[in-house]
Parts: C-alpha cells; sequence; structure tokens
C-alpha cells in the first residue's frame, strides 16, 4: 500500500527526560499543551512563569530576570487600561483590577520560577513568532499589547542574527552554572494569520532558521519538530480545531507521542503507563461506593501509590490519595 502522509519516524536525541529532572516550558501556547500533558504524568515541570510569550525577545528577557533572580516588579511596570491593570512582560491572565493583587501575583509567580530556573535541567522554549511590538516611547519589546491602541506600537520583524545572539547569550549563562542542562527549541505549528498567511510564512521561517543556527552554535540545544510535524506530517484541517489555526486534541496527542518517542527512554514510558493507570483509576466513578468491591479496589490502588511511591519518591501522588480516601 502506497502512503498517503508525508511522515518521518522520530529518532532518539542525545539526551533524555526522567523524572528525576527538572523542566521548565517557555514560550507559545503550544507550550501549554506539552506541560499539560508532563505534569499529567507526573513530571516536575513549570510552565510559563510569565504566560504565554509569543516572540524570542521576550522570552529571553523572561529568562534574563528569571536568572538574576531579585528582580521583582514594582507598581512602575504596570499600567491601566479599561478597567484593568497590566504588565509588557506578561499576559493577559495575570492582569486585575487591583494594581497590589496583580503585583502579588506576578512576584509570587516570580520567585518561584526564579528557583525552579536554577534546578532546571531540561529547558523547552516553543517560539510562537519572529514579529515584534515596541512601544514607541521606550522601545520597550512588549510580550503582550493588552489591546493598547496601535499607534503607541511599532511592529518589525526580528532578523536571524538577533534571535540568535540574544538567545545564545542567557542559555550559555545558564550552562556554564548548570553543566547537564539541555534545551529543546521548537516553533510552535500555530500560524499567526492576522497579518496574512504570507506574512506568517516568512515569519515562522524566520524562526526556524534561528533554530538551526542556534543548533549548530549550542551543542546542547536540540530542535523538536512540532511545526513540521503539524504542517507536514498530518497536513490535514482534520487535525485543526474549529478556528482552523490552533491543532485539536489529536494533533497534540500525535505530536505528544512524538516528543516521548524522542526524548523519553523506555523505562520511563513503562513508569509513565503506570502512573496512567493510577491516574484513570481517580476518575473512575463508582455506581455502588459502599460496596465491598469499591472498597478493595480503592484499597488496591492506595498499595499501588505506596508501592510506586517507595520506588519514585519525587512523585506527587497528593490529588490521587485525596480522591481514594474520599471514595474510601
Amino acid at each position: 500500500m502506497p502512503s498517503f502522509r508525508t511522515e518521518f519516524p522520530a529518532g532518539r536525541a542525545d539526551f533524555s527526560i526522567g523524572h528525576q529532572q527538572q523542566l521548565l516550558l517557555v514560550g507559545s501556547c503550544f507550550t501549554e499543551h506539552i506541560g499539560t500533558r508532563l505534569a499529567a504524568a507526573k513530571f516536575p515541570v513549570a510552565v510559563n512563569p510569565f504566560g504565554i510569550v509569543y516572540n524570542p525577545i521576550s522570552i529571553v528577557r523572561c529568562l534574563e530576570r528569571l536568572w538574576v533572580g531579585d528582580q521583582p516588579f514594582a507598581a512602575a511596570d504596570l499600567f491601566e487600561n479599561q478597567g484593568l491593570w497590566h504588565s509588557w512582560e506578561h499576559h493577559s491572565h495575570f492582569s486585575q483590577p487591583a494594581p497590589t493583587a496583580m503585583l502579588n501575583g506576578l512576584n509570587a509567580a516570580y520567585t518561584a520560577s526564579a528557583e525552579v530556573l536554577r534546578r532546571t535541567d531540561r529547558l523547552l522554549l516553543t517560539f510562537g513568532t519572529a514579529d515584534i511590538f515596541l512601544l514607541k516611547n521606550t522601545r520597550q519589546v512588549v510580550a503582550n499589547n493588552h489591546k493598547m491602541p496601535a499607534a503607541l506600537l511599532e511592529q518589525r520583524r526580528l532578523r536571524v542574527e538577533e534571535i540568535v545572539q540574544h538567545v545564545a547569550a542567557i542559555l550559555q549563562k545558564i550552562k556554564a552554572k548548570q553543566p547537564d542542562f539541555q534545551v529543546i527549541l521548537t516553533v510552535s505549528p500555530v500560524r499567526h494569520l492576522r497579518g496574512g498567511a504570507v506574512e506568517n510564512q516568512r515569519s515562522k521561517a524566520t524562526l526556524v532558521l534561528a533554530c538551526e543556527a542556534l543548533g549548530e552554535q549550542l551543542p546542547f540545544a536540540t530542535y523538536f519538530p512540532a511545526y513540521e510535524l503539524l504542517l507536514d506530517d498530518l497536513r490535514d484541517y482534520r487535525f485543526y480545531a474549529a478556528d482552523m489555526v490552533h491543532p485539536n486534541e489529536v494533533a497534540v496527542d500525535y505530536i505528544w507521542q512524538y516528543f516521548v518517542d524522542t526524548f523519553f527512554t523506555s523505562a520511563t514510558q513503562q513508569l509513565m503507563a503506570r502512573i496512567e493507570k493510577i491516574r484513570q483509576a481517580a476518575g473512575h466513578r463508582p455506581f455502588h461506593p459502599q460496596s465491598d468491591q469499591h472498597r478493595a479496589f480503592v484499597q488496591a490502588q492506595l498499595a499501588i501509590i505506596t508501592e510506586l511511591n517507595a520506588a519514585h519518591p519525587t512523585l506527587d501522588f497528593a490529588a490521587e490519595m485525596a480522591r481514594f480516601r474520599q471514595l474510601d
């Protein structure tokens, strides 16, 4: 039978990802998809400490500030628009009606994530666009324009050399302090069509070339082809959500499995399968919760968790334990 798809099998990376490593994911909304699956599989993972960030410069600013570790945000970093307070460095999900509440949220996330970065062994960066917006009065690159008037902002496209220069600098700083540090670079498969299909392709091409150059310059940086998997392998609108831009669950699951095959050892995948069985069992809704059969089921699950935790003490089954005890 001839193949009706452009398939390319996953190759093993030069390093692996295990539950003993600390992971940090920063970048576009596609980062959230991978982060959700890593968290469900009980990996120690932190995702987007400044919220979803699309362009490489804002991603670098996030990492630089976290790496310094003692630059909390102040009232001067905030501005008000339409009854909400915002930050140019953060996604709008941090925005609040009261500036004090917003600062508390920003700095709680900042402090926790700065500590995480100091322990991070595996960093996944997902670039969404090479186009940036700058404030005309200060030349600051903004992570999110928060629907501010277009007259305040100037748009331009980053050059490949700019991206490589800024990204390489912060990654080399981290690597110098953390010898086991490995970086996964990827380009989001989510298209940015507001400026048109041609402009989107040029932006994505810039990002792909920048990732190639970073991989050549940094031996600890590896490219993961999320963009190519959706656009060249799946390549059909049945793999998109209703907006015809974002990948649907089927597509994300497919890319996730490719990620698993690339970075996880067989032992890690076996552990993930055991964890998934426990998660599914915790989601079980019994028809007869007072029956002896159900009580035996709950006790068996608690014993499985205890045994697994003895072998892997860093795994956090607090939510599942609470669920089973509630059912007992």
